[in-house]
């Protein structure tokens, strides 16, 4: 599909990275997405998993959460029901906006500034971790459809296909999509 067929519907809003295990991460001017590996500099870049609980139960298993991304929107709501948390604070990579990040499909593929490609692998299933970073906000980042199936809200994991720099301001497309919607699950 031809790139440029898609207008950019969202934005980046900030790009973080933290070369240590820890829940949130630092606010940068930029961020390097690197192909099959992730966000240079982080933690969490690598071909195989290394979310340390991931890498305990199997250390071999392909690293489906290169880069997480997470909606503005979500901290826009967060801040409007008490719980103030910046962008970087949750452990995202990428603060986005304007775009619907939990209505993708997996396998999209999103264009991240001018040359960086992320295919969406699914969502990012909240842990424990978000409630000692400040009570009630796990409670905040999930919420129950019409028909009372769980819908996590704390953002999406995706690989990195094509390496590239990512800056706030740098416009966020969907580049390609399967040609049936899959509706995204926890990786």
């Amino acid at each position: 599909m031809n790139p440029s067929a898609h207008p950019a519907p969202g934005r980046v809003v900030a790009v973080h990275a933290k070369g240590t295990h820890a829940f949130s991460k630092d606010t940068l001017p930029r961020i390097t997405l690197l192909a099959g590996l992730g966000v240079e500099g982080d933690a969490h870049c690598g071909a195989t998993v290394k979310h340390r609980s991931r890498v305990a139960r199997n250390p071999h298993q392909p690293n489906l959460r290169q880069v997480h991304l997470l909606h503005q929107e979500l901290l826009d709501e967060l801040a409007g029901r008490g719980l103030p948390v910046a962008p970087g604070q949750m452990g995202e990579n990428i603060t986005t906006a304007g775009l619907a990040l939990l209505d993708l499909s997996e396998g999209t593929v999103l264009r991240i500034g001018e040359q960086a490609l992320v295919r969406i692998t699914g969502l990012r299933n909240p842990c424990a971790q978000i409630e000692s970073f400040r009570p009630g906000l796990l409670a905040a980042v999930l919420d129950r459809g019409a028909d009372g199936a769980l819908i996590r809200k704390a953002g999406v994991m995706g690989v990195v296909l094509r390496s590239g720099p990512v800056a706030p301001g740098d416009a966020l497309a969907i580049v390609s999509g399967p040609p049936l919607h899959k509706a995204l699950q926890p990786v």
